[in-house]
């Protein structure tokens, strides 16, 4: 009983530990500026990442530890503490809202290459995200071309599209337009921003 209840205790810490490593390689290796979109996808599920992780190192002190008090004496204070911590990641998450893609456009002449459309929100105002994403998976990357926040309804975007292999074009709503031109490893020349 006692070798089943270890092993079930080790086989929680390496989740526990798998999750986090698996967190930390999301925030190192994600992103918009290069990062890799599967740990932009990772980075997504952040929060019920924290949830499994907080419970799998819980069970694991509770399991693991061979005394009532060492059981108490870790796994109180990490199950308060992590119940703390992600109630507040939770909160801020929900608040944050997602993001949503909407829309997802080869470019022309060139298969391993999207321009990518994602919308969210900050509490009421609409935003939009468009990013440039280049390979194929799971070594596909995902650059930033623009930001806009329909707070100010000039700043909506109205339109992203591809107007050559290497050139995107964003409309907003009051009419302005962007020209972004995408170099060869699929990093675009600047960060268009409207209404931040």
């Amino acid at each position: 009983m006692k070798s089943h209840r270890r092993t079930t205790a080790r086989a929680l810490l390496a989740v526990a530990a798998a999750l986090a490593a698996a967190a930390l390689a999301a925030y190192f290796w994600g992103g918009s500026n290069g990062g890799l979109v599967v740990m932009n996808q990772v980075h997504g599920h952040f929060v019920g990442m924290g949830w499994v992780t907080l419970v799998a190192l819980v069970g694991g002190i509770l399991l693991g530890a061979r005394k009532t008090a060492t059981r108490l004496a870790l796994g109180l204070p990490v199950a308060i503490l992590g119940v703390m911590v992600m109630s507040l990641a939770t909160m801020l998450a929900m608040l944050a809202g997602g993001q949503e893609q909407t829309q997802s456009l080869t470019a022309p002449g060139r298969d391993d290459r999207r321009l990518v459309v994602e919308e969210g929100s900050a509490m009421i105002d609409p935003l939009w995200y468009v990013y440039v994403q280049q390979g194929s998976w799971p070594r596909e990357r995902r650059w930033a071309v623009g930001y806009f926040n329909g707070d100010a309804t000039d700043n909506e975007l109205r339109e992203a599209v591809w107007t050559a292999p290497d050139r995107i074009r964003l409309t907003t709503s009051g009419g302005v337009v962007h020209e972004v031109t995408v170099a060869p490893g699929g990093r675009p020349d600047q960060v268009v921003s409207a209404g931040w």
